[in-house]
């Protein structure tokens, strides 16, 4: 079944193959960046940092904060092109805390972001480690990695996990986009001192379940919520040459004893296909994004209620308004804010959009591509005291990603 499985996170893991080989770990001189304006600064738009190779490349995480100091990953780049974690200051002062090299015990390519557990940094490297199927690790401030856990190591375990680890109440949780029973991913807890359970593996049975989650999961009352790729009842977006169908995604529910439920399977009529990012809770009532589909199939925003209820709020047209909803939506004071990894005004190379929770009012903040902008937003936002901070996956002064400020609108 895998040979027609679509592979997601930046069409990446192939290309970013090739590019370890081509890169070799080359050296690159110490980079400090000056920010650089597009032509968005009259709303205040503005490129923090850009990243030039040794510094890290290719960020696909969001950020998040510690104190008032940003804390993210690059999925490749770094002393030995195995990624980085790093830190940054708002005016722009990047600092390398690890670089990840492919025989590292940790992994390499870090293409989530960092969770903070009491000053301790936890995160996820989706290749390498003992048996080349990705790893839990931890990071101190001060750069010090401690492996929890590798993939693969025993049993069904999962492989390659691209998301983002949660906490609750002093147990991680997360999912990977390959590995158990099925080979069609799976979710898991790990403990900070690295016991690791496998709660439900996908794609049993095949044509219903969920398959590939690659979004981190979100608690709400004691239960967790997901999404999934692929896998569900329908499969509009899939062409699948004479073998069994995967499928456009789901969303699904799951309880912390490993008892999971398909709330929703995407796909059917007018509606999104293959959600990417994790979901969001206002107010009661779940907010996603899927990266096709719609009333274009240029990517949806969607509501699902905790018993399975969806409904599309948004349809990108996949013009100035944007495409491809990669990232999870954030809310503040009342709106959503989000990023979109193509279309917009100068070409296909994204947005940053705002919207009401009801889907009205849908206004791009920013279009990227512009100048020594960056380009391909594949992460979502963090508000840090009424400033919107993102990264983009390429461009930027050196072509290789940057972070970027935007005050929000007042």
């Amino acid at each position: 079944m895998q040979a027609f499985i679509v592979v997601t996170r930046g069409a990446a893991l192939c290309a970013l193959l090739a590019a370890l080989v081509a890169c070799g770990g080359k050296s690159l001189a110490p980079y400090s960046s000056a920010s650089s304006e597009s032509k968005a600064a009259a709303q205040g738009y503005k490129v923090v940092y850009s990243f030039r190779g040794r510094d890290g490349t290719n960020p696909l995480a969001s950020l998040i904060d510690v104190g008032g100091t940003l804390y993210g990953t690059t999925s490749q780049g770094g002393a030995h092109n195995g990624g980085t974690v790093f830190s940054i200051t708002p005016s722009g002062s990047e600092h390398v805390l690890y670089s990840f090299k492919e025989s590292d015990a940790a992994g390499y390519y870090p293409g989530a972001a960092l969770l903070n557990v009491n000053g301790t940094f936890y995160g996820t490297t989706e290749l390498g480690g003992k048996t080349i199927s990705g790893a839990v690790f931890s990071i101190t401030p001060g750069g010090h990695v401690h492996v929890l856990y590798s993939f693969g190591s025993t049993g069904p375990s999962g492989s390659q996990p691209s998301a983002s680890l949660i906490n609750v109440n002093g147990i991680l949780y997360s999912t990977t986009s390959f590995g158990g029973l099925s080979n069609l991913g799976t979710a898991f807890s790990v403990t900070t001192t690295g016991g690791q359970r496998t709660l439900h593996s996908f794609g049993h049975p095949y044509q219903k379940d969920g398959q590939i989650p690659s979004a981190a999961l979100l608690e709400m009352n004691g239960v967790l919520y997901g999404t999934t790729y692929q896998g569900g009842l329908y499969h509009r977006g899939n062409s699948c040459s004479g073998f069994p169908c995967p499928g456009d995604g789901t969303v699904f529910r799951l309880t912390s004893a490993g008892k999971e439920h398909v709330l929703h399977s995407f796909g059917n009529s007018s509606d999104g296909v293959n959600p990417q990012a994790s979901l969001t809770n206002l107010k009661g009532t779940l907010y996603g994004t899927t990266d096709h589909g719609g009333t274009s199939n240029d990517g949806t925003i969607f509501t699902v209620t905790p018993d399975g209820a969806e409904k599309i709020v948004y349809s990108f047209k996949g013009k100035s308004d944007g495409a491809i909803p990669e990232a999870a939506v954030i809310e503040v004071n009342g709106k959503l804010y989000g990023t979109t990894l193509g279309a917009g005004a100068f070409g296909p190379y994204g947005t940053v959009f705002t919207i009401k929770p009801d889907g009205s009012g849908e206004e791009i903040l920013h279009s990227f591509g512009s100048g020594n902008d960056g380009r391909a937003p594949e992460a979502g936002l963090v508000n840090v005291d009424g400033t919107l901070y993102g990264t983009t996956s390429s461009g930027g002064a050196y072509g290789k990603g940057t972070v970027f400020a935007l005050p929000l609108p007042r």
